[in-house]
């Protein structure tokens, strides 16, 4: 499957956030927890170069928890300053204030001495389709400023939103990069719902998720689909099939409807409904059946 997607409206949102970025002190950069790397779009560490930076992991909650500590060191080690977040609940939100001031000191001590006083700090919220950004500017400021939705693409131009006296922030639009360095990296851009599903061949997408599950997560995978043995459930296909048993997914003639089978097991996921699940982890460790362990591994199977 061909995992590109980049419309016509995000070389003009790439070419705003460039003409803006003059204006900016800090880039505030959110990504996925499920998958921190591969939603990080690499335009935007040359976008920022030269400006403060501070990176959210959002979705958190989504995220196998032990995975995000890994990758809340990750990120430190390679000098950002890292907030785990869900921004629907508003978790971690509360530690952005003091991360910002202490990412932006010495923009701040600068203006001090040149006796500017209350001139806030200017940051531009960045990152791919659908990692939450509008949902992380309404929690954060407490109130609706921006539009927000389930699906890449929501967010069409800029928007400036005065927080408080101290910030302002500069809502984009979620932005990929024109061709991603693998297939890997598309097929889990896929997987998180930052392309447009009507371009995708779902079914394949989420055999190829299951295919992860059955390596990586089993338990979650029999408790949610309510398997007694995943021994005899050793491929996707075994799995979708009793998938389309136990939810009642035929067609007409009790043929199993994988599609509909293959849309659950999307939803579920997406939602965190099927539990923590992270698809990849940093270089030298990685996923097992029992947990994470030492391994030259990143990607989301062996």
């Amino acid at each position: 499957m061909n995992y590109q997607w980049y419309p016509g409206h995000m070389t003009k949102a790439k070419r705003m956030m460039q003409e803006n970025i003059g204006l900016i002190d800090l880039v505030i950069e959110l990504v996925d927890a499920r998958v921190p790397l591969s939603s990080r779009n690499p335009d935007i560490d040359e976008l920022g170069k030269n400006k403060s930076r501070l990176i959210l992991l959002n979705k958190s909650d989504l995220a196998d928890e032990k995975a995000n500590s890994l990758w809340v060191d990750y990120f430190r080690t390679k000098g950002f300053h890292v907030i785990e977040v869900n921004a629907r609940s508003g978790q971690g939100l509360r530690a952005i204030n003091g991360a910002v001031k202490e990412v932006c000191r010495e923009k701040i001590e600068r203006d001090r001495k040149r006796g500017i006083v209350n001139r806030p700090v200017r940051a531009i919220v960045v990152g791919i389709p659908n990692v939450g950004k509008s949902t992380f500017i309404n929690s954060y400021a407490g109130k609706a400023c921006t539009k927000t939705g389930n699906k890449p693409g929501v967010t069409k131009g800029k928007q400036w939103i005065r927080m408080n006296k101290e910030l302002e922030l500069l809502d984009t639009p979620g932005i990929l990069w024109p061709k991603f360095e693998s297939e890997e990296v598309g097929k889990k851009l896929a997987l998180i719902g930052s392309m447009n599903d009507e371009i995708l061949q779902m079914t394949e997408l989420a055999t190829e998720l299951l295919a992860y599950l059955i390596k990586y997560y089993r338990q979650l995978l029999a408790d949610r689909y309510r398997i007694e043995s995943l021994d005899d459930m050793d491929t996707p296909l075994k799995v979708l099939t009793h998938i389309c048993e136990d939810r009642k997914c035929y067609r007409k003639g009790q043929e199993p409807d994988y599609e509909k089978a293959s849309a659950i097991v999307m939803d579920d996921f997406r939602s965190g409904r099927m539990g923590r699940i992270t698809l990849e982890l940093p270089d030298g460790i990685s996923a097992n059946s029992g947990g994470i362990e030492e391994r030259q591994n990143r990607g989301m199977a062996e």
